[in-house]
């Protein structure tokens, strides 16, 4: 899921994991519950960006929300896994 293209998402706040999504959107609630949880629990930063806002994150992402990043790098989209974020964030 990761490549060289991952970078050229702009990412918020410089926080460790950025869920791009939009409003509405019953998985995106799911992913943004899910990261905020545990991002709590290993005291990481996290970011939420709507996807609806800026016409060129339409684009790249249209209907394959929520996108989720961690540390600038594509980690998942549709849903998140808990025990693979905390993989990914150094924590199982």
């Amino acid at each position: 899921m990761t490549g060289p293209a991952d970078t050229d998402v702009p990412h918020a706040l410089d926080a460790r994991v950025v869920v791009y999504s939009r409003e509405g959107c019953h998985l995106c609630e799911a992913a943004e519950a899910m990261v905020a949880e545990v991002c709590a629990d290993v005291d990481a930063t996290w970011a939420r960006v709507d996807v609806d806002a800026d016409p060129a994150l339409v684009r790249r992402f249209s209907d394959m929300v929520p996108v989720t990043f961690v540390d600038g790098r594509q980690h998942d989209f549709f849903r998140v896994t808990e025990a693979r974020l905390r993989t990914a964030l150094g924590s199982s």
